[in-house]
């Protein structure tokens, strides 16, 4: 079987699939080769998938950057969702809200009064046009009624360190490269975008308890089919990843990277969180006006 991440080997979302191979290799009986085809924010590693036959041998390993890219008008050769057959979440990456200490602020709250005074002029960092954590921030900044200046750098690293260094005011970053800069002093956390407090960080609210029950931050990574995958196979696939995610062993190793374990996903669920998904990206698209580069 194999599994086209559409992302690079190293990448978060690699690590956790590689983590799985070897325990769902004994699961479904059957060898699982890891293939990487990264570029272009996952559309070479959907095409890829979209055009293979729906035989349950070629998988597509990918994040909400699928419903992302689609919302903001990329032009691909397949379509999201009718191109795929969804058959399991994984994980949820949940991102954090961090901004420089020299602003001074400690909440959310304290965040948007800041900005809404500085009428345009704050400047938050992102991963890159179109990027999760673009599209986290512009959620925010939308359904908060501020404005402010984005910057799109080439990845969460190079993003967070201009915050760390000052020239950006704030981000959304995934927890698992925001949590041991925060814990150094270096950036101040002010939410987590998912629906409860992290297990590793138990000390920093949600965006909910924050007053913004609407701005959810935490996005999924789930295994999709080519268009047609026959329904049990489908169902196949979510039986055993969900026990793989059971397994103690694969949660301790997933657990330092601060994801979110499922466990309870399958091919309805999963599809209809995609689309409501989409709903939201192109909702936000349109309203902050991002477009593809």
């Amino acid at each position: 079987i194999r599994i086209v991440v559409a992302w690079p080997p190293g990448s978060s979302i690699d690590v956790v699939v590689r983590q799985m191979a070897e325990p769902l290799r004994v699961e479904l009986g059957q060898t699982v080769v890891i293939d990487n085809k990264a570029g272009a924010a996952g559309v070479i590693g959907a095409e890829i998938v979209a055009l293979a036959p729906p035989d349950g041998y070629t998988l597509l390993f990918t994040s909400a950057a699928l419903n992302m890219v689609a919302a903001m008008g990329t032009q691909t050769s397949y379509k999201v969702p009718d191109s795929f057959t969804p058959a399991v979440n994984v994980i949820w990456t949940p991102l954090i809200l961090l901004a420089h200490p020299s602003l001074g602020v400690k909440t959310v709250q304290d965040l948007i009064a800041l900005a809404k005074s500085k009428q345009g002029q704050l400047i938050y960092a992102t991963a890159g046009q179109g990027s999760p954590s673009h599209f986290a921030t512009e959620l925010f900044r939308v359904r908060s009624g501020f404005e402010a200046t984005g910057v799109p750098y080439r990845g969460s690293p190079q993003a967070l360190f201009d915050v760390i260094a000052g020239r950006a005011a704030f981000l959304f970053t995934p927890a698992s490269t925001a949590l041991p800069q925060v814990r150094a002093g270096k950036v101040t956390a002010l939410a987590v975008g998912s629906n409860k407090r992290l297990e590793l960080a138990p000390e920093i609210p949600t965006m909910e308890e924050s007053g913004y029950k609407d701005v959810r931050a935490s996005f999924w990574n789930g295994l999709l089919g080519p268009k047609g995958l026959p329904q049990p196979v489908a169902d196949r696939f979510a039986t055993a990843v969900n026990r793989v995610l059971a397994r103690p062993d694969v949660q301790a190793s997933l657990a330092p990277a601060a994801n979110e374990i499922d466990g309870k996903s399958g091919p309805q669920s999963f599809a209809a969180m995609i689309k409501e998904d989409m709903a939201t990206w192109v909702e936000v698209a349109k309203a902050a006006n991002i477009k593809p580069n």
